[in-house]
């Protein structure tokens, strides 16, 4: 039965700014602390190691304000990085889930296992529990996101450990979790995209209970990717019929395209296309699909709307500029 490891990690930046900063490594990890927990979510174990950094080698001030962490206890009890992470992974063990408050913990992970030619042997895509992200569609609301002391007192949960320490924030991260409805939080995973798709084939489509996300391969342009038919397509998420579109897709701001369908059987369906831009700068789409009422359908109508009125605005005024410049 698979284990549910939930850790978080500290780490440091330059203290100069960004730019003083590696591209390839904006946050160094300099903590990892990690609760194993069984399949009836009982705690098993605890792990925790301190990083000495080999990049910037100086705290940031605001590291320092944060974990009370300085650069001498680093130095003199922290490891070498792919020392602690090859610790971790033996004492992961071989069938887990990884579990972690907000969605950057295992993007940082992979990215300074990369830099320091540490194998990546996670499965991809790379699944997870976003505990954060759990809490907030448990509380009704999955836009609003907060912090994790605010749910620990939220959830009466005894604060008998600080705050901003990783063995502490992932002790706190697993209590949560364990104090919110198996059955509501356990189909919700969450996709890492720190890998994404080059290919066709690992193109990849995961079902939840109330909506559907596909996540492309990476593309040169957004103009590209609207044109691939996988992408621009939009299927009921109950029976899987294609749908005409009622709305087709539409921008108001470029990362974010809208569309709006009618299943005869099930009734409205809204889609949703995010433009991400992948680690070496390539374009892809994560697309949702979920049913909708009349309230969202029309709210699709009403950004409809809102782009047409920017898209009038936007060419009365060239109309102007031109009319002005051939006055003078």
């Amino acid at each position: 039965m698979k284990t549910y490891i939930i850790f978080d990690l500290e780490w440091n930046q330059s203290p100069g700014g960004k730019e003083d900063s590696i591209e390839r490594m904006p946050f160094e990890i300099i903590e990892l602390g990690a609760v194993k927990l069984d399949q009836n979510l009982r705690p098993i174990s605890e792990f925790h190691r301190l990083i000495t950094p080999q990049v910037y080698t100086r705290l940031h001030y605001k590291i320092s304000e944060v974990t009370h962490m300085d650069i001498q206890e680093l130095k003199t009890e922290g490891e070498f990085f792919p020392d602690v992470i090859w610790d971790f992974l033996r004492w992961c063990g071989e069938d887990f889930w990884f579990c972690t408050w907000g969605s950057m913990d295992l993007t940082e992970l992979q990215r300074n296992m990369e830099y320091h030619h540490v194998e990546i042997p996670f499965e991809k895509p790379l699944c997870y529990y976003d505990v954060q992200k759990l809490y907030a569609l448990v509380r009704g609301d999955i836009r609003d996101k907060l912090s994790l002391d605010r749910a620990v007192e939220e959830l009466s949960i005894p604060q008998d450990r600080p705050f901003h320490r990783a063995p502490d924030d992932a002790y706190y991260t697993g209590k949560v979790l364990q104090k919110m409805d198996r059955a509501v939080w356990e189909p919700y995973l969450s996709v890492d995209y720190y890998w994404v798709p080059k290919r066709k084939d690992q193109e990849f489509t995961l079902r939840f209970p109330t909506y559907i996300k596909y996540v492309s391969r990476t593309f040169e342009t957004k103009e590209e990717a609207l044109k691939d038919k996988l992408v621009a397509e939009l299927a009921c998420p109950r029976c899987g019929k294609l749908l005409r579109k009622k709305v087709r897709w539409f921008s108001l701001n470029q990362k974010q395209y809208f569309c709006l369908g009618l299943c005869p059987v099930h009734g409205y369906v809204r889609g949703k296309i995010r433009m991400k831009k992948a680690e070496e700068g390539e374009i892809y789409v994560v697309k949702t699909i979920k049913a909708t009422d009349e309230d969202g359908a029309e709210e699709v109508f009403r950004k409809k709307e809102e782009q047409r009125s920017k898209r009038h605005i936007r060419h009365s005024e060239k109309k102007i500029k031109r009319k002005r410049e051939g006055v003078r």
